[in-house]
């Protein structure tokens, strides 16, 4: 992957269909006319991008930086860390990732949110690091909560984080989503359901980390993101990669 590389093109063959009558909005989402093919800008293949000397002292620690440290969210700590890899298993450094999430009973702090669960005064949901030179990344969080949404009678989007990763261009935004080990609801969810290749599915889905786990504060899980080749992590915008 170069700076100068044009933005490869989406392959639809693989790529989860626009439509899919489980999913009820993609109804109103999915493309109603031809596609029209559009070049890539020169803007789109460059910068502008996003530097370390950007980000906050707290901006990797969602447990705190909604109140810069005054007081704490509430619910299960965890540790979320891993690699971002390109197609060779070399690192990609210097690399932003953006995060964000509901807070521990399933909300998000969105004016259209309306579930039940009470907001956290003290959480934001969102966050944002950059990998080292070893592509490597991580963060401090709370673990969201399953909360339920109007798809049909009764279905609830299982506990996830959503994950948006920049490449060397500001065209190079990739969006996904990462999954917990052993969540019930990940067979049961409609837009998981999209995904039709279990082996994509799983790659979203982060294992428990009890090695890199701190007795008395924290469990980890170990999300590693792969932008292209065989092995890559199923994006909802590219699932091509970079």
């Amino acid at each position: 992957m170069t700076e100068t590389a044009a933005l490869m093109p989406r392959r639809r063959d693989v790529h989860p269909d626009p439509y899919y009558p489980d999913y009820k909005t993609s109804l109103t989402r999915s493309p109603s006319l031809p596609l029209l093919s559009m070049e890539s800008t020169p803007s789109e293949e460059t910068g502008p991008r996003f530097g370390h000397n950007q980000l906050g002292a707290l901006d990797n620690n969602l447990i705190s930086n909604y109140t810069q440290g005054k007081a704490l969210a509430v619910g299960e700590r965890i540790r979320v860390h891993g690699r971002v890899l390109d197609e060779t298993g070399r690192p990609v450094p210097q690399t932003l990732v953006e995060i964000w999430q509901a807070n521990a009973g399933g909300r998000y702090r969105h004016i259209k949110d309306t579930y039940f669960a009470s907001l956290d005064p003290n959480f934001g949901g969102c966050g944002r690091t950059i990998t080292d030179d070893n592509g490597y990344y991580e963060f401090m969080t709370i673990r969201p909560g399953a909360y339920p949404w109007p798809n049909r009678a009764n279905d609830w989007r299982p506990m996830h984080i959503h994950f948006s990763i920049f490449g060397h261009a500001f065209g190079q935004r990739l969006i996904s989503q990462m999954y917990f080990q052993g969540d019930p609801l990940i067979d049961l969810c409609p837009i998981a359901a999209t995904v039709r290749d279990r082996s994509q599915l799983d790659r979203l889905v982060a294992p428990l980390d009890m090695q890199n786990s701190r007795g008395m504060d924290y469990l980890a899980y170990k999300f590693d993101i792969v932008l292209r080749g065989r092995r890559q992590t199923m994006f909802e915008n590219k699932p091509e990669g970079m």
